[in-house]
């Protein structure tokens, strides 16, 4: 890969030298950004997903930039291929430095019409798979060896009105990363989380015009004016996972803009004073923000 592509991390070079790093939903939107950043520090990442072919995407996408990510296809929601999964790993790569909890899933639906098998799937999806994951990875490697997890939850301060399933298992998440944070602090492993606000991925594109259409507006909302970056949910983790971050566990960086902070009494004022931060030169804005102000 050409310089101009490199990914431009505001870390130093080499950091994660030697380390091997799991990321979860590797294939897509923040996972992928995560996993380029990592490489470009130094470590081997083993990038987790569903679909092989966007997994084989991302692989060769970082081996043109000169680094090192096996795949690995798992549907985090089935314990016996997580269990598989971590151990193919190690047997791959010989240890387990850390895990990035990302992959997860939701829809936009009113609690009314949730269906009992849409809120299982998407429980399943954001809190048990992360559960269980960071469990095979302490009791596989960590628990002997130390290490670092990164859990990516949500903005869920104030509830998550239209994805009331998705709330619930965030904040589920929180609490086991600081449950983990103090069970798992005498092997040396070290839990915490990142909130995503409104980030601009790939995501986006997913969902229903409609939806699409009230995520156009929702700048207008966060104090910041603007919708975050991949990259910018990536430093986060990357800080967290880092030697930097040796005495924090058990704790949550917001990467939101804000949003928690707006209150309807306060008038937010129009502005394009905060400048998004974007290292990553392979990143695509959602089709569904072209030609809108963001």
């Amino acid at each position: 890969m050409e310089a101009k592509l490199s990914y431009r991390s505001v870390f130093r070079p080499a950091l994660f030298d030697g380390q091997t790093i799991i990321v979860t939903g590797g294939g897509s939107g923040i996972g992928r950004c995560t996993a380029h950043e990592l490489v470009s520090l130094g470590a081997r990442v083993a990038i987790v997903g569903r679909k092989l072919e966007k997994l084989e995407s991302v692989q060769a996408e970082i081996a043109l930039a000169g680094g090192y990510a096996s795949t690995h296809v798992c549907d985090i929601r089935d314990e016996a291929a997580v269990r598989a999964t971590v151990n193919a790993v190690i047997e791959m790569h010989g240890a387990i430095h850390g895990l990035v909890n990302n992959a997860g899933g939701q829809f936009p639906a009113p609690l009314r019409n949730i269906t009992f098998n849409g809120w299982e799937a998407v429980v399943r999806n954001n809190l048990t798979g992360g559960f269980l994951f960071a469990r095979e990875c302490y009791t596989q490697w960590m628990e002997q060896n130390g290490g670092a997890i990164v859990n990516i939850i949500a903005d869920i301060w104030g509830g998550m009105p239209t994805m009331g399933h998705s709330g619930a298992a965030r904040a589920g998440m929180l609490s086991f990363t600081e449950t983990a944070a103090c069970e798992w602090s005498h092997s040396g492993v070290r839990v915490n989380a990142v909130a995503p606000g409104y980030i601009a991925s790939s995501g986006f594109d997913t969902y229903s015009p409609e939806m699409q259409a009230e995520l156009r507006a929702i700048p207008d909302k966060i104090p910041l004016q603007r919708f975050g970056t991949e990259s910018e949910i990536s430093a986060a983790v990357v800080f967290l996972l880092s030697e930097a971050a040796g005495f924090i566990t058990g704790s949550c960086i917001r990467v939101d803009g804000g949003v928690p902070n707006a209150r309807p009494a306060w008038k937010l004022v129009p502005h394009d004073r905060s400048k998004a931060f974007n290292a990553f030169p392979l990143s695509v804005p959602p089709k569904c923000l072209s030609g809108a102000d963001h």
